[in-house]
This record gives structure tokens, sequence and C-alpha cells, in this order.
């Protein structure tokens, strides 16, 4: 059996943003701030929460989304690993986190019925 991960071992890097809370999600662990998922971390790789807008600045630094399978079929999430910078520089960090706080506050569009 494998150990827990430590819950508090990103705290320095997620300090300047401020309170997160990590929890068990799958084959890894949800980001969440004020009650929102923000993010993700599956094997110690800290994946954002993108919406069509913010992914680009993930895809200008060469990031990737986080994959998954469903049905036999290989599928990317709207979840974007961090720029590998960013694991130095918890103030820059801080600002991805905000934005992916924004696209989680949004609300989703509905989409239109056809007649």
């Amino acid at each position: 059996m494998s150990a827990k991960p430590d819950p508090h071992r990103f705290d320095d890097l997620f300090a300047a943003f401020g309170q997160v809370t990590l929890k068990r999600l799958f084959s890894g662990e949800g980001i969440y701030t004020d009650g929102k998922i923000i993010g993700i971390i599956v094997r110690d790789v800290v994946y954002l929460k993108t919406d069509n807008e913010s992914r680009a600045a993930f895809k200008s630094e060469g990031c990737k989304p986080f994959y998954f399978t469903a049905a036999t079929k290989r599928i990317a999430s709207a979840y974007y690993a961090i720029p590998e910078r960013l694991y130095d520089d918890a103030e820059e960090l801080a600002d991805w986190l905000r934005g992916a706080l924004k696209v989680s506050s949004e609300k989703p569009r509905q989409k239109k019925k056809r007649k």
C-alpha cells in the first residue's frame, strides 16, 4: 500500500495566492479555494483549469493538457500543466491561480437547443 501524499507539500508554492485545500480526486488531488476547484495535481504535476481564452497562455509556453481515458478514447481535459518555471516563482504562479479561479467562477454557458 502506498503512503498518503502530504497534503501540505505545496503550501509554500501556493502561499502567495492564499489558502487552498487539496482533496482526493480520482488518481490525484483537486486544488480547491472558496469551494471551487481551480486545478488538479496528478503525480505531483500541477494542472490549472482553463477556458478558451486562458488556454492560449499555457499553449504559448508549450504546456500540455491532462489527458484521461473514457470508453477507450484518450481525451484532453480543460486542465493544463503549469509552466515548469512557475514551480520556482510563487508570485507569478499566484497570478495564474487567480486566472484559474476566474475560469472556475464563471457560469457555464447554456447550450442552445436546436429546433
